[in-house]
């Protein structure tokens, strides 16, 4: 039996049956284009480059915060739009690759 069919991996048999609940339900994956890959790639970047930015202003703002609630309040203020710019990218990204 080994010699007919190689052993599959346990990432392959859960992709497997990810893939027959998918048909089970009626949900259909396509390939992704060459275009909505780099569509996709570019909107990567772009989130990317937008929350460095944001690392970087949040971090100058600590330094030169001693207050312990107002530190708390840049945290909580830096988590939430961190959390925005990945949600905003993760719909667009979903978006294109629905066509």
């Amino acid at each position: 039996m080994a010699k007919d069919k190689p052993l599959k991996s346990s990432y392959e048999l859960a992709m497997e049956r990810f893939k027959k609940t998918d048909a089970d339900a009626g949900i259909e994956r396509k390939p992704v284009t060459k275009a909505q890959k780099t569509a996709i790639a570019e909107i990567r970047s772009f989130y990317e480059a937008k929350i460095a930015e944001l690392e970087v202003l949040h971090q100058g703002q600590l330094m030169a915060l001693a207050d312990p609630a107002e530190r708390e309040a840049r945290d909580q203020e830096y988590r939430r739009d961190r959390e925005r710019f990945t949600s905003e990218r993760e719909s667009k990204i979903e978006k294109i690759r629905r066509g």
